[in-house]
């Protein structure tokens, strides 16, 4: 109700000063339809001066993402000691606990051994496969952690509701790595929209460019190739976009439709002359956008996947092997994948506005694409920069993410809300206060309804309400 009064009062207020303006012949006085003003979106730093006791956690899953979040302690020990963790790839594993100076004993295969123990840390940071969220998540807080949790929260929508009564009942902290939310680009949209300067709010048109190479390497190839194994793609790669929509406009959504399917990365669309590898002398390899050869070996991009060993060793000899013995060196026309490669799905929320989504594998591209429709205003920005133009005085004002002054933001990915993110979540277990998140279990899981409603939806075809 607040963010509807600010807008009608804004809205009042622009009205009320329209009378006692001029008529200008031009857009803005001094300003050509063509130019726009420039202002700059300043990123918070990072880090704790003040700290000197850091919070205690346990990493479950050393990968990607729980190197992310790991790397802050790094970086500001003061804050944040990492002082265990499960990880089953030796490699993964040993790389870990040295980057963190953890002790043998603190050292696990899987998140279960971590539990065998009484509790040992004030944290866990759970970055394990999308599967392998929950079992983690309910004994750490049966066991009285406060949780950082990676997205998606679970595989269905009876394990996310599950996590949040226990995360309620226990009263721990429980973060969702909706990290979009603690991106500078998103805050400001949202505070934007809050403000009232955009009229009321009627539409917003969201897009999120997978990019093809990333939609063959994670999606086709990858770790989610299967949604029956992992998460449907609206969860695992998307849901931080329904996120997104649902803390910008501030209202519950009430019915979501979609549409989508898998409809080039299958074998009836393999060329003629290819063969199950890349490295089995594909006939088409050299035409192929989609080569592992090209990719990895000879692009060498995407290879953070493959753990290299420490020795001196050839480094194109190793990515060569793994092209013959893992799935990156699998055609994409004949994986076991069945994920869809294009997403769309239509949205209305409460006060009648709507949503509309899109999820595109075939861009090339990367970075998110949105456009916001006020009744007096509209912006439309690409996550480095947006452009809002008032509608009444035609004014146009560009807006750019400055980055250059501030130290560590590009060790912090998804415009710089990796970093921010654990940087509030530290503070809030610190202070035990969940307030200093807007990514709480509670508001993550109504982004997550969204998504389930919107898989029923594309399998069955017809339109699902959304309940919470």
């Amino acid at each position: 109700m607040k963010n509807k009064l600010n807008r009608r009062q804004a809205l009042k207020n622009l009205l009320m000063g329209a009378g006692a303006l001029p008529l200008m012949a031009t857009p803005l006085a001094g300003l050509a339809a063509n130019e726009f003003n420039e202002k700059t979106l300043s990123v918070r730093p990072f880090g704790d001066e003040k700290a000197t006791d850091p919070i205690t956690a346990i990493t479950l899953g050393a990968g990607a993402r729980g190197n992310v979040y790991g790397n802050y302690g790094v970086e500001f020990p003061k804050e944040l000691d990492i002082i265990g963790v499960a990880e089953p790839i030796p490699i993964r594993n040993e790389r870990y606990a040295k980057k963190h100076n953890i002790p043998e004993d603190n050292r696990f295969v899987t998140w279960e051994h971590v539990f065998e123990r009484p509790k040992f840390a004030d944290a866990i940071i759970i970055t394990t496969p999308d599967d392998l969220h929950y079992g983690p998540c309910m004994k750490a807080l049966e066991m009285g952690y406060d949780v950082l949790l990676e997205k998606p929260i679970a595989p269905t929508e009876e394990e996310c509701r599950d996590i949040l009564a226990l995360a309620n009942k226990t009263g721990r902290i429980v973060a969702v790595c909706h990290v979009l939310r603690y991106a500078p680009y998103f805050i400001k949209l949202k505070e934007m929209i809050d403000s009232g300067v955009l009229g009321e709010l009627i539409s917003i048109q969201h897009l999120e460019p997978i990019q093809h190479i990333h939609m063959s390497h994670s999606y086709v190839r990858g770790n989610w190739h299967n949604s029956k194994e992992t998460t449907p793609i609206i969860l695992g790669k998307s849901c931080h976009d329904l996120d997104i929509l649902r803390w910008m406009i501030g209202q519950p959504c009430t019915s979501i439709s979609a549409y989508g399917n898998l409809k080039w990365f299958k074998e009836a669309n393999a060329p003629e002359g290819s063969t199950a590898r890349c490295t089995d002398g594909c006939a088409f390899e050299n035409q192929c956008p989609y080569s592992a050869l090209k990719i990895y070996y000879r692009d060498r991009t995407y290879i953070h996947v493959f753990d290299f060993p420490e020795e001196d060793h050839d480094k194109g000899e190793f990515i060569l092997e793994q092209l013959r013995t893992t799935n990156y060196g699998r055609c994409v026309y004949k994986m076991d994948n069945d994920q869809p490669d294009h997403y769309v799905s239509s949205m209305e929320f409460e006060e009648n506005i709507t949503a509309n989504f899109s999820m595109e594998a075939f861009t090339s591209y990367h970075g998110r694409r949105t456009r916001i429709m006020g009744s007096m205003g509209d912006i439309v920005g690409d996550m480095d920069e947006f452009v809002h133009t008032d509608f009444l005085t035609g004014e146009k004002t560009k807006w750019n993410i400055h980055v250059e002054d501030v130290e560590n933001y590009k060790n912090s990915g998804h415009g710089g809300g990796d970093w921010a993110l654990a940087a509030d979540w530290i503070k809030a277990v610190k202070l035990q206060d969940p307030s200093l998140l807007t990514s709480t279990i509670d508001a993550s899981v109504e982004s997550h309804v969204m998504g389930f409603m919107a898989e029923k939806s594309r399998k069955n075809k017809k339109m699902m309400p959304v309940k919470l």
